[in-house]
C-alpha cells in the first residue's frame, strides 16, 4: 500500500474475524477497540474501496435491505498475508492524544477550577468506559477457550489497568490544584 494507513489492518483484523458490511465494521470499531483506535466512515469506505483494488479484500451484494443494496465484504488470500505482515513488523506507533491533557498543559491561562472541572469531566469519562471495559472482561472470561478471545482479554485488560492509573492520576491532580490554592 502506498500510504501508511492504519485504518486498513483495523479492517484486514475485523474481516479476518468476520465478514461485515461498512456500517458493522464502523460499529466493531466503536463497540469493541474505540477505546484505543477510532475511524469514521470517511475513512473506512475509501479505505475498503482502495483495498478492493489492490486485492486484499472482496465484497459481494447480499440482496436489497430496505430499498438499498447490502454490501458484504471478506478478507481475500492476499488481504490475509498483508495483515500477517503488518502483525510482523516490529515497528509500532504508539501515540498518546488526549484533548484533556492539552487543557491541563495550558490550564495556566484560566483559573484551577476550570482545569479542576475538566478533570472531573475526564474521570467520568473513564468511570464510564472502565464499567464497559470490566464488563468485557467477565464475559470473554467465560469464553477464553475460544480462538481470539485470549489476545481481546489481554487487550482489555490493558485497558482497565490503563484506566484505573487514569482515575488515581485524577484524585492525586484534583488534591495538587486543591492544595496549591491553600
Amino acid at each position: 500500500m502506498g500510504k501508511d494507513r492504519k485504518i486498513d489492518v483495523v479492517i484486514l483484523g475485523l474481516l479476518a474475524h468476520e465478514n461485515l458490511t461498512g456500517y458493522d465494521i464502523k460499529k466493531r470499531i466503536d463497540g469493541t477497540i474505540g477505546f484505543f483506535w477510532k475511524g469514521s466512515f470517511g475513512s473506512i469506505y475509501p479505505s475498503l474501496g482502495e483495498m478492493e483494488k489492490q486485492g486484499l479484500v472482496q465484497k459481494k451484494s447480499d440482496g436489497v435491505s430496505g430499498g438499498r443494496e447490502k454490501i458484504i465484504y471478506h478478507i481475500t488470500r492476499e488481504g490475509r498475508a498483508y495483515l500477517r505482515k503488518w502483525l510482523n513488523d516490529e515497528k509500532a506507533v504508539n501515540e498518546l492524544k488526549y484533548e484533556t491533557l492539552l487543557k491541563l498543559y495550558f490550564g495556566g491561562v484560566e483559573k484551577s477550577e476550570v482545569t479542576l472541572k475538566n478533570i472531573e469531566i475526564f474521570e467520568e469519562q473513564v468511570k464510564e468506559n472502565l464499567a464497559i471495559l470490566r464488563m468485557y472482561k467477565e464475559n470473554l472470561e467465560k469464553v477464553l477457550d475460544k480462538a481470539d478471545h485470549k489476545y481481546y482479554y489481554l487487550t482489555v485488560t490493558f485497558g482497565i489497568d490503563t484506566y484505573e492509573a487514569y482515575l488515581k492520576w485524577c484524585k492525586k491532580a484534583r488534591e495538587f490544584l486543591v492544595d496549591a490554592e491553600k
